[in-house]
C-alpha cells in the first residue's frame, strides 16, 4: 500500500509541477518584454532638463556639384503652414534650430533660375540632428 501511495503522490506532483514552471515562465517571458519595451521608449525620449526640439541641415549644391552659396532654403511648417527662409553660407551650408519633432516640415531651396526638389522631415524621424543635402536643378 505505501508503494502505491507514494506513486499517487508523485503523479501529482509532476502533473502540478508541469503546470506552475510553464506558467512562471510566460509571467517572466512576459516581464522580460515590458522590461525591453520600456527601455526602448526610454531611449526615444528626451530625458529630464533636455530640450523637446530638433535641427535640420544640410548643404545646398548646383547641378554640377559646387556649394551654392546664397541660395534660398524654404522650410514649411505642415501643420501651420508657415514658411521660414535662411540663405545658405558660403559653403552652401544651411541649418534651422528648435524645430518641434511632432511636425512634418518641407524644405526646398532656390537660386536664381534653379530650384531643388522638395524633401520632407517627418514627424517619425526621431534624429535630433537631422541632415537633409539639396541639390539644384534648372525649372522646366
Amino acid at each position: 500500500m505505501r508503494v502505491s501511495l507514494r506513486m499517487k503522490r508523485r503523479n501529482l506532483k509532476t502533473t502540478a509541477g508541469n503546470r506552475i514552471p510553464v506558467f512562471a515562465r510566460l509571467i517572466a517571458l512576459a516581464a522580460v518584454f515590458a522590461l525591453f519595451a520600456s527601455l526602448g521608449m526610454a531611449q526615444s525620449k528626451p530625458k529630464k532638463g533636455e530640450p523637446q526640439t530638433r535641427t535640420l541641415k544640410g548643404v545646398v549644391t548646383t547641378a554640377d556639384g559646387s556649394p551654392a552659396a546664397k541660395a534660398v532654403v524654404l522650410l514649411e511648417n505642415s501643420k501651420t503652414k508657415m514658411i521660414i527662409s535662411f540663405n545658405s553660407q558660403d559653403d552652401g551650408s544651411y541649418y534651422f534650430h528648435e524645430l518641434s519633432p511632432d511636425v512634418d516640415y518641407k524644405v526646398s531651396a532656390r537660386l536664381n533660375d534653379n530650384i531643388s526638389a522638395t524633401r520632407t522631415l517627418s514627424s517619425f524621424d526621431s534624429r535630433r540632428e537631422a541632415v537633409i543635402n539639396l541639390k539644384l536643378d534648372k525649372k522646366k
